[in-house]
C-alpha cells in the first residue's frame, strides 16, 4: 500500500502566527523608525548652529562711533530669541571658520569689513557710483546637506532682514533731512546690502555633495554585520550543525561537537581576518575604482577595517547569544534604528528627541562623525573622530563580554546546541534503570 502523504506545512498554523508576528515586527519598526526620524524635520528643529561673524569696523562720524555690524548682530539675535530653531554664535572669523572645518557649524552669516562704510557711502550726495555692501552667508555641505540648506536660507532671510531693517532707518534719516531722493536712489536705500551665498567649507567634486562620509560608513556597517551572518553559517556548516544548499546540491559535513564558547572563537578569528579583507576592498573599490575624494588614506583603511571588526564582532555576539533572532537584533540594530539616527542625511538637530537620544551610542552616528573626520576634516581628532575611536573600543569589550560570558554559561549549564553521545547515553543508561511503573 502506498505510503500516506505528510500533511502540507501550509495548514501548520505555528508555521503562519510564527511568520506572521516576525514580518509583522519587521514591516512595523522599519516603517516607524525610517519615516519617523525623516517625515517633520523642520517642526523638529532645535538649536542647529549657525554663526554670526561680525568683521565691521565701522566709522567715526561727527564725533561718535557708528557700526551697523553690530546692528545686524543684535536684530538677529533679538528677532530669533523666540525662535529656538537655530543657535545664533556669534564668533569671529578665525573661529568660525575653524568650526566650519569641524563640522560644528552649518553656516554662517559674514558682515564685511567696510560695512558701515559702504552702508553711510549711499547716502552721501558726494559719492557718485556708490556700491552696496556684501553681506556672504556660508554653507557647510560637508556637515550634511539638508542641514547646511535650513542654515543657508535662515542666514539669506536674516540677512534681507538686516539690509531691509536698516534701509527703513536710511529712508526715515533722509525724510528728516528733507534731502530730495531720486526714485533709483530710494530704491537702493529701500535694501541697502546685497546677499550672497558662497562655500564655507568646500568639498570635492567626488564627495557626493558632502554625503559620501555617510554612505561610507553605512557600507562598513553592512560589510560588518553581513559578513557576520555569513561567517556564523559557514563555522555552523563545517562544524555540521547545519546543512548547506548550492542549487540542487546538499552538503553536510560531519557533526564535531563544539562547545558554543569555542564555536563562537573560531567565528570571531574568522571575522577578525576577513576584516583586512573587506576593509582593503571598501577602499579600493569607493577610492580606486570610483575616485571617491578622500585623503589620509592609511587612516581610511585602518578605520574601516576597525570597523567592520567591531560591527562583526557585535553581530557575532548576538548570534552566538540568540541564534536565529539575533539576525533580526542585529538588523534593528545597525540598520532600522542606526540610519535614521546617525545624522547622516537629516541633522541631528532636526530629528524627534527619541532619535536624538538614539544617536548617543547607535553606532552609525559615530561612525559617520569618524569617516567625515578623516574625509572632510584633514583627520582632526574633534573633529568626531576621537569620538569614533573610543565609542568602537566601548563596542568590542563590551561585545567580547556579553558574547563569550553568555556563551560560556551555556557551555557550563550543558546547554549544548546538539547533543553530546555522552550525554545521550547517560540518558539512556538513566532511563533503564529507573523503575518500572507499577501495574494494576
Amino acid at each position: 500500500m502506498p505510503s500516506p502523504q505528510p500533511p502540507s506545512a501550509l495548514r501548520s498554523p505555528r508555521l503562519w502566527i510564527g511568520s506572521g508576528l516576525i514580518l509583522a515586527v519587521v514591516s512595523t519598526l522599519f516603517a516607524l523608525l525610517y519615516v519617523g526620524g525623516n517625515v517633520d524635520p523642520k517642526g523638529n528643529l532645535r538649536d542647529l548652529p549657525v554663526a554670526l561673524v561680525n568683521s565691521d569696523r565701522g566709522v567715526d562720524a561727527g564725533g561718535k562711533h557708528t557700526n551697523l555690524g553690530d546692528q545686524v548682530v543684535s536684530g538677529i539675535k533679538k528677532n530669533a530669541a523666540n525662535n529656538h530653531s537655530f543657535d545664533w554664535q556669534v564668533l569671529s572669523r578665525k573661529e568660525a571658520d575653524k568650526r566650519l572645518g569641524q563640522g560644528k557649524l552649518f553656516g554662517a552669516l559674514v558682515v564685511p569689513e567696510n560695512f558701515t562704510a559702504s552702508v553711510t557711502g549711499l547716502t552721501n550726495p558726494q559719492q557718485k557710483q556708490a556700491t552696496r555692501p556684501t553681506l556672504t552667508v556660508l554653507t557647510n555641505q560637508s556637515a550634511g546637506s539638508i542641514g547646511s540648506s535650513m542654515a543657508s536660507q535662515a542666514a539669506q532671510k536674516a540677512a534681507h532682514g538686516a539690509s531691509a531693517q536698516i534701509g527703513k532707518d536710511l529712508l526715515n534719516r533722509a525724510a528728516a533731512q528733507k534731502a530730495p531722493l531720486a526714485p533709483a536712489a530710494k530704491l537702493m536705500l529701500a535694501d541697502p546690502a546685497a546677499v550672497e551665498v558662497a562655500d564655507g567649507h568646500p568639498v570635492g567634486s567626488h564627495s557626493a555633495m558632502g554625503m559620501s562620509a555617510f554612505y561610507y560608513a553605512l557600507v562598513l556597517i553592512v560589510c560588518g554585520m553581513l559578513g557576520a551572518n555569513a561567517i556564523n553559517s559557514q563555522v555552523d556548516t563545517a562544524l555540521g550543525y547545519v546543512h548547506a544548499d548550492f542549487g540542487p546540491f546538499r552538503q553536510r559535513m560531519p557533526v564535531q561537537h563544539t562547545s558554543r564558547v569555542r564555536t563562537l572563537a573560531i567565528g570571531s578569528v574568522l571575522m577578525l581576518a576577513l576584516s583586512v579583507v573587506m576593509g582593503s576592498l571598501v577602499e579600493f573599490a569607493t577610492v580606486g575604482i570610483l575616485d571617491m575624494d578622500a585623503s589620509h588614506l592609511g587612516l581610511l583603511w585602518l578605520y574601516s577595517v576597525g570597523t567592520i571588526a567591531v560591527v562583526g564582532m557585535s553581530a557575532l555576539a548576538l548570534l552566538s547569544v540568540f541564534g536565529i533572532p539575533g539576525m533580526l537584533l542585529s538588523a534593528i540594530i545597525f540598520v532600522a534604528m542606526a540610519v535614521p539616527s546617525s545624522g547622516g542625511t537629516v541633522p541631528l538637530q532636526a530629528l524627534p528627541d527619541f532619535f536624538r537620544a538614539l544617536s548617543e551610542f547607535e553606532p552609525l552616528r559615530q561612525i559617520t562623525d569618524g569617516t567625515r573626520a578623516i574625509l572632510y576634516y584633514d583627520a582632526q581628532a574633534d573633529a568626531g573622530l576621537a569620538r569614533a575611536w573610543a565609542s568602537m573600543g566601548i563596542a568590542l569589550v563590551v561585545s567580547v563580554l556579553f558574547g563569550f560570558g553568555v556563551t560560556r554559561f551555556y557551555d557550563r549549564k550543558g546547554m549544548h546546541r546538539i547533543p553530546r553521545p555522552t550525554d545521550t547515553a547517560e540518558a539512556a543508561e538513566a532511563a533503564e534503570a529507573a523503575p518500572a511503573p507499577a501495574t494494576a
